[in-house]
């Protein structure tokens, strides 16, 4: 009897804490943090008499520490950050125009990445080894990256080439948020890294080297991409790392001309066509802009397509009096609804569900890093090991040589 063997199916913890934080109300006000450990997802420990201080004291600690550490200490903010830690950034933007950021600063001796884990591997890789990349709490991860899970991936990528052969059959690219071991994959293989925003020119890179794409982690950013270039879905195949050679047949995957990886965003996969329809319904003559790790429905039927610095940059330079619903992470749309008081400008999920692992920065992690720089204490460096990280910066290279 033959039997097939399978990988059990594990969900990562932090796509079963997304929720943790949802709620229908729009009240995202920061509480003290031993407030906020209620929520039941997973903190970094942090010494106690952080626990306690108000938002007004954590603010003034902040602003001091600031102060007192000057041009020595730079913070990064994501757009996706809550307001009362983005407020505190240098620089704010999306993985693509931070990590051209991180690769710029050459004078700072610490960058504080308000951020998750894999933008703070990413810093430290384009940044110089005299240079500290601190994570305020290491407990800020994402669920999408651990979709994605080293051993798996290195996994799939033999299947393939057992299959495909070494001669320029596939090529494999990674979305920014995966591990650093992931890019270094990517690196040693002729890959490289992309985001939202230049994900298209990342496959016509590919595409000029090989006849088809392993694209990480996110399925539906590959899809979109791939489907944008012209490339049909029967051309498209998913790898499901629970099953053997991805539940593929070798045929299926020497048809293909993208191979995807099975794995999602927490927060832009909420986003559907029916509330696409009740926005519409509501507001006849809507603007729907959405996020490219929505799933393809969504996709198809929004009026703009791209990445958080695109959608940005589209809604604060839009006409007054123009409606915007908008499918991207909370945090992001209250603060451009805010920019734009000339504007409508909401989420198209009712429910509000900020990213659960960016929501994890909160400002008294930020105040605990900073101090202890002020001590000449670097808490929670983010060190990755070599070889890791000269073939992760291949990937990265390769990314920043094709723009976007």
């Amino acid at each position: 009897m033959t039997m097939t063997l399978s990988r059990q199916t594990v969900v990562p913890i932090t796509e079963l804490e997304q929720s943790a934080f949802c709620q229908t109300g729009g009240n995202l006000r920061t509480q003290t943090l031993e407030e906020e450990f209620r929520s039941g997802v997973r903190w970094q420990k942090i010494p106690t008499r952080y626990l306690k201080l108000s938002p007004e004291e954590l603010d003034a600690g902040i602003r001091e520490a600031r102060t007192a550490l000057g041009n020595s200490t730079i913070v990064l903010g994501h757009h996706y950050q809550r307001q009362d830690v983005i407020k505190y950034a240098d620089f704010r933007g999306d993985s693509y125009l931070l990590s051209k950021q991180a690769a710029s600063v050459k004078d700072a001796r610490a960058i504080v990445f308000c951020g998750v884990h894999f933008m703070a591997e990413t810093a430290d890789i384009l940044t110089s080894p005299a240079q500290s990349v601190i994570l305020p709490n290491m407990a800020a991860g994402c669920s999408m990256a651990d979709m994605a899970a080293t051993d798996d991936v290195e996994d799939c990528w033999d299947d393939l080439i057992s299959v495909l052969g070494t001669d320029n059959q596939v090529v494999p690219v990674t979305y920014m948020n995966s591990t650093a071991a992931i890019k270094a994959l990517c690196g040693r293989n002729g890959g490289l890294v992309c985001t939202s925003s230049n994900a298209g020119q990342a496959f016509k890179w590919a595409y000029e080297r090989g006849r088809r794409v392993l694209f990480l982690p996110d399925q539906h950013l590959g899809r979109n991409t791939a489907h944008k270039m012209g490339i049909p879905a029967e051309d498209m195949v998913v790898w499901n790392p629970f099953k053997r050679m991805g539940g593929l047949t070798p045929e299926e995957i020497r048809r293909s001309r993208v191979v995807l990886w099975q794995g999602h965003c927490s927060v832009h996969t909420r986003f559907s066509v029916k509330q696409v329809e009740e926005a519409r319904e509501a507001h006849p003559d809507i603007n729907i802009i959405v996020h490219p790790e929505c799933v393809r429905e969504v996709v198809d039927i929004a009026d703009y397509v791209g990445s958080t610095e695109y959608i940005s940059r589209t809604v604060n330079e839009a006409p007054a009096g123009t409606t915007w619903g908008i499918g991207t992470e909370i945090n992001m749309v209250t603060r451009l609804a805010s920019q734009n008081p000339d504007k409508k400008v909401f989420c198209l999920d009712p429910v509000v569900c900020p990213c659960a692992t960016m929501y994890r920065i909160h400002p008294a992690y930020v105040l605990w890093v900073l101090e202890g720089l002020m001590a000449d204490l670097v808490i929670n460096p983010v060190e990755v090991p070599e070889p890791i990280r000269t073939e992760a910066k291949l990937a990265l290279n390769r990314m920043l040589e094709i723009g976007g």
